[in-house]
């Protein structure tokens, strides 16, 4: 069964349609390569489902162990590379809501992020750089 019908719009945006649910993206090229920038771009999308199925995952095992990370905050910064061109690299950075963690929920919510299936599709050779803030109250 198809996941995701898209159709090319013309000026380099395409239009993406969730087959299941109905919802609807639209991307565009960016600005540095002959785009608008109007829209998220493909390469932003693959940064961007990175960090949320990381976060998936992580919901996942903390609705498991009865704890939740719920407010957590991820900011991703993708770096193109050239020749070709390409992602080079993801930086990925949680900031997890106020509270104390345990070694254990550390362990746990690292574990998960590590496990995500869009990490483990990801080439080798770009690099992913994974941060964890976690905010202890003082």
């Amino acid at each position: 069964m198809e996941t995701v019908k898209t159709v090319y719009l013309g000026e380099l945006r395409t239009s993406a349609t969730h087959l299941r649910s109905g919802n609807t993206l639209i991307t565009d090229a960016p600005v540095d390569n002959k785009g608008k920038g109007e829209a998220f771009s493909p390469t932003d999308l693959l940064a961007t489902s990175l960090g949320s199925c990381m976060m998936t995952i992580i919901g996942i095992a903390t609705q498991t162990h009865d704890f939740n990370v719920d407010g957590t905050v991820i900011r991703i910064t993708k770096i193109m590379a050239e020749n070709p061109r390409r992602v080079g690299e993801v930086i990925v950075e949680f900031d997890f809501p106020e509270r104390v963690y345990s070694e254990k929920e550390k362990t746990m919510i690292w574990h998960a992020a590590r496990t995500c299936p869009v990490l483990l599709s990801l080439h080798s050779d770009l690099i992913k750089t994974i941060r964890m803030n976690f905010h202890e109250p003082s």
